[in-house]
């Protein structure tokens, strides 16, 4: 498939932005939507608006149907073992609070550890930080070693009889730097400890298999993935996901009630209380219908030339600081430009109509510990181009000459 081909069927990428072509730059954020996801949520509110589950009548066993047609999409998408294991959600986040108060408040008891890693999104650091303040629990961070990867050796130490959840980033949103998932898993599962995946970044760029990686739970968003804003969800363990008390009540989640008691559903519907976001549910099964079709295996070749060439681009200019250089990256660059601060240089690289990311990126301790206050990020999907990054770079002189 051609790049005009694949640009064609993003609308955005059409047009201007200070008169000039827009250059997005900004996919770690959120990615473009292609035609057909937007077309699916116009579809579903156009000819097959209704609530799912509850209703006999025609449009409700259409939109069950599609909607549980998604899940069994994304089930295959991270190659889970059953549907039943998929629990929809906003988000990353929401999938992340899920666990800490499902399990988190079941399992976690005062003098227990939880285990992360010093480039976690605030959202894998937050949720975890509140349910340690409940709890009596100590939150340990595992440091990074000089090149943005993190320290395996510090990790297997960190990890003791007290620690009880590790949760960690399957690729840094700030560094792009990518976790050996699959060995961390192990590490942690030989000493007991449940592992949480925090795979916002992965999904868009590489092949996620939760039963290869051994997780316990993954979570991941579908804005991330070219599908809409405000849905996502959560791989977890049957056997876990059984275990666990729900997070929220009403709707979906029962089975039965009377005022003395409730008896909750079945997985996954357990988790899934009130009125679910179908519209989105299906614009995310149309994104992956859409990944699928153009190849995991192909968006992750061209993301990789495009990381490549970036850095080579990038390497020629002697006031350009890269951030995180481990060997294994998604394709997200942060850098710093010499005594320019970032968000300076993000405003005027905006006016050429370049959209890049600036800031902590939701990571701020980690930028404490860089000693930095913040990069500027270009992050690259498989619809950008090498004339792209050239864009960026003659936007980067620019802030140069203006500043230095």
């Amino acid at each position: 498939m051609k790049i005009e081909e694949i640009r064609a069927d993003f609308p955005i990428l059409g047009r201007l932005v200070h008169n000039k072509p827009l250059v997005y730059f900004d996919n770690a954020a959120t990615t473009q939507k292609p035609q057909v996801v937007i077309d699916a949520l116009v579809a579903y509110y156009s000819n097959l608006n209704s609530n799912v589950h509850r209703g006999v009548h025609y449009l409700s066993q259409q939109a069950t149907e599609a909607f549980e047609a998604v899940r069994e999409k994304v089930k295959v998408f991270v190659n889970a073992r059953y549907s039943h294991e998929i629990i929809y959600t906003r988000g990353c986040t929401e999938s992340i609070n899920l666990v800490a108060a499902a399990w988190g408040r079941a399992n976690i008891l005062s003098g227990d550890e939880i285990l992360i890693s010093a480039m976690e999104h605030h959202s894998n650091i937050v949720p975890w930080q509140m349910l340690c303040e409940e709890k009596g629990a100590k939150l340990t961070v595992c440091p990074i070693i000089e090149d943005g990867s993190l320290d395996m050796k510090a990790l297997a130490e960190l990890m003791n009889s007290r620690t009880r959840l590790l949760a960690v980033t399957h690729i840094s949103n700030a560094l792009g730097t990518i976790n050996p998932v699959r060995e961390i898993t192990r590490m942690a599962h030989e000493k007991g400890i449940v592992v949480l995946i925090d795979g916002a970044q992965a999904l868009s760029h590489m092949k996620v298999d939760v039963q290869d990686i051994g997780c316990d739970f993954y979570a991941f968003s579908a804005h991330k993935v070219y599908g809409p804003m405000g849905i996502g969800g959560l791989y977890g363990r049957e056997e876990l996901l059984n275990s666990m008390p729900p997070y929220q009540g009403g709707g979906e989640m029962i089975k039965s009630v009377t005022f003395e008691k409730t008896a909750y559903n079945e997985l996954p519907f357990k988790f899934e209380a009130g009125t679910p976001n179908v519209a989105d549910v299906l614009g995310f099964g149309a994104a992956i219908d859409y990944i699928n079709g153009i190849g995991i295996e192909n968006i992750a070749a061209i993301e990789h030339e495009l990381l490549l060439y970036a850095n080579e681009k990038f390497s020629r200019d002697p006031l350009i600081r890269i951030i995180g250089n481990a060997p294994e990256k998604a394709s997200l660059i942060s850098f710093m430009i010499d005594k320019i601060h970032p968000y300076d240089a993000g405003t005027i690289i905006d006016r050429f109509g370049v959209a890049v990311r600036t800031g902590t990126h939701c990571a701020q301790p980690l930028m404490d510990s860089l000693g930095i206050p913040g990069t500027i990020r270009a992050s690259f999907a498989f619809y950008n181009t090498k004339e792209e990054i050239d864009k960026l770079m003659e936007a980067i002189l620019k802030v140069e000459a203006l500043f230095l």
